[in-house]
């Protein structure tokens, strides 16, 4: 509202669609009065008194205010007051600024009467160039999914390197152990080989004897077809002692032993015991790598063969269910087409998955930043890479054989 024609009697801007209700008293939450305007006209001079807080919690209300003010055309020479300011901040600095710049454009231009650390603000708000804001830029479906590729290759990337490093610590560690084998800790090492493998018997003796049931039980039921029974024995014979003994037992112990480890070194590490054991002068992958992936090393081809007799021992139990073939006979066939070759090929591929397993595992839980969060997103991350990394050392082993002959 416009106060004019009336020399020195101020009048306050009367705003009542801008009063708020739960604000009586004309205070902001945090004790500050809130902004007001008073517009005092003195022919063609006016002065704008701002009073109140101008900050980032007032700034919509003050905008509004300004808004709603009009100022007479014959006032040329007008003055913003703003000695009644009680906070200003880059907010209200910006809505004065604003306001300001209108008025100019209108062919008035404000004189400022203020504090010198308000007049300073002032300044460098509106000498920020605003007249190209800067744009929110979509990225596309495409470009979304390409930069998410990108991102996986370069972690991936880097996660390969670091286990290769990682490895080449086992060795030296290993080389330094051989060359004094006093410093092997033999306890630990008989105490993961119970964990890791005879702990480990029942699942996989099971989960074997049900794989060889089930690929002799599809085999017979193909294989009748032909009169050709008989040769189920031959499927399961290649089929278990050559990928799948070896292969399903790497995958259980890649889930069971492989997130064990990076538990267990994970807790180490958020708990500061690795830390404890480096300034006690111990090489932690002395104490805690070796040990674990020898004791690896050493009971997955013994569970691998565990693997082999129970998956061939459910291959006759379904034999002799669905084709009628009994125990001696199958013994008598099993032993004609039985082929040695078939079952070194798979002792042959259980170290290297152990090796990997072990290696990934432990690697995953030095990576562990202190936190729960850590610790369980690791152990995750160590079982699907163990698991992927143990199908791909397979089917190399498989390219490999098949192109040497075995």
């Amino acid at each position: 509202m416009v106060v004019s024609g009336m020399p020195h009697v101020p009048q306050q801007l009367d705003a009542p669609s801008l009063a708020r209700e739960e604000d009586p008293r004309g205070i902001t939450e945090n004790g500050s009065r809130l902004p007001d305007v008073l517009l005092e006209s003195f022919g063609n001079t006016g002065i704008l008194r701002f009073s109140g807080a101008w900050d980032v919690a007032t700034a919509a209300r003050a905008r509004g205010q300004l808004q709603h003010l009009a100022i007479p055309a014959e006032c040329g020479d007008l003055t913003f007051d703003l000695t009644g300011v009680l906070r200003l901040d880059t907010a209200g600095a910006l809505v004065i600024t604003t306001f300001r710049t209108a008025l100019e454009k209108q062919g008035i231009a404000p004189l400022l009467h203020c504090a010198p650390a308000h007049n300073a603000l002032i300044d460098r708000v509106a000498a920020i160039d605003m007249s190209e804001a800067p744009t929110v830029r979509h990225a596309s479906a495409l470009a979304r999914t390409l930069n998410a590729i990108g991102a996986s290759i370069v972690e991936e990337t880097e996660q390969a390197v670091g286990i290769l490093a990682f490895m080449g610590m086992f060795v030296i560690s290993l080389v330094g152990l051989v060359l004094r084998p006093w410093r092997f800790r033999w306890v630990s090492l008989c105490s993961h080989m119970e964990q890791t493998g005879v702990q480990a018997v029942p699942i996989v003796a099971l989960l074997s004897f049900l794989i060889g049931l089930v690929t002799a039980y599809m085999g017979a039921e193909q294989f009748a077809r032909f009169g050709a029974q008989v040769f189920v024995i031959n499927l399961l014979e290649i089929s278990t002692l050559r990928e799948m003994g070896v292969l399903l037992t790497a995958l259980v112990v890649a889930g069971r032993s492989g997130s064990s480890f990076t538990a267990q070194i994970g807790a180490m590490v958020a708990n500061e015991e690795v830390s404890a054991m480096r300034a006690l002068g111990l090489d932690p992958i002395e104490v805690l790598v070796v040990p674990r992936v020898l004791a690896l090393v050493v009971m997955l081809p013994i569970l691998a063969f565990i693997a082999d007799i129970m998956g061939i021992l459910g291959g006759g139990v379904a034999a002799w269910g669905t084709l009628g073939i009994d125990p001696a006979n199958f013994t008598a066939r099993f032993h004609e087409i039985v082929q040695l070759r078939n079952f070194v090929v798979g002792m042959i591929k259980a170290p290297f998955f152990a090796l990997v397993i072990a290696l990934v595992g432990c690697f995953q839980g030095f990576r562990v930043t202190g936190s729960a969060e850590s610790v369980g997103r690791l152990t995750t991350q160590a079982v699907v890479e163990a698991i992927f990394m143990v199908i791909v050392l397979n089917a190399l082993f498989a390219i490999l054989f098949t192109s040497l002959g075995v």
